[in-house]
């Protein structure tokens, strides 16, 4: 059992931030919501309806977007064919009726001025402004965010969140995965800390983030005693 009895809601809007260490069921859990893996058990409810065994493709229809932790774009397609694609295929509409939609979401990205380069000569933050812009593509009301920081410079992650407090502002409601833990505190509502597929704890961040069973699990018991030596 990867997960057990891991349950939480979301209000319209609101972004949760989810910790844990390496194993903890974190990615399960949005492959669980994304519709990648199947449910053995519980519901899983979407804008009250139940999706549980709704497939990954209707899910994405319905507004269930979501990055990769890993990027893979096609190398071979231009930035803005990239973003096309997920237009196309993740809204069910024409090519020419996605164009300023696309646009707009590679503006939003800053990808905009690279619209022409091809997928696969992009460094690691463009990549990443990329996952986010084909996930964005889609139009969804939630996105599910999968270590979309992981592997960038600290000025990299800066500019990164400068791109998810707008998404933010067009209230998209965000469940976001994520190790770099300061940059969650600036950007969600909530933290939920998971350990070997059960919730630890749920609420404002900081209480989170600084409760003693969180600073055991993800920090180790040496970090904690190291920190309050100083």
């Amino acid at each position: 059992m990867v997960l057990n009895d891991i349950s939480f809601t979301l209000d319209p809007g609101e972004a949760l931030g989810v910790l844990g260490p390496n194993g903890a069921g974190k990615t399960t859990m949005l492959n669980l919501i994304s519709g990648d893996l199947p449910v053995s058990s519980g519901q899983i409810l979407f804008q009250g309806g139940d999706i549980t065994h709704t497939p990954a493709e209707r899910r994405c229809h319905l507004g269930i977007g979501r990055t990769a932790q890993i990027p893979r774009p096609f190398a071979k397609m231009t930035v803005f064919e990239n973003v096309l694609v997920a237009a196309t295929y993740g809204r069910g509409k024409g090519e020419r009726d996605s164009y300023a939609l696309c646009r707009d979401i590679l503006r939003q990205t800053a990808l905009f001025e690279k619209r022409d380069v091809l997928g696969g000569s992009l460094r690691i933050l463009d990549r990443k402004r990329l996952e986010l812009a084909r996930a964005l593509a889609t139009e969804p009301t939630l996105l599910l965010l999968d270590e979309i920081a992981g592997g960038l410079t600290d000025h990299e992650v800066v500019e990164l969140l400068e791109v998810i407090a707008g998404i933010r502002a067009r209230g998209i409601t965000i469940i976001w995965i994520e190790h770099i833990v300061h940059a969650l505190l600036s950007s969600v509502d909530r933290i939920l800390a998971i350990n070997f597929g059960t919730k630890l704890a749920e609420g404002l961040p900081r209480q989170v983030i600084e409760s003693p069973e969180f600073q055991e699990i993800y920090f180790g018991v040496e970090s904690v005693r190291l920190e309050g030596s100083r």
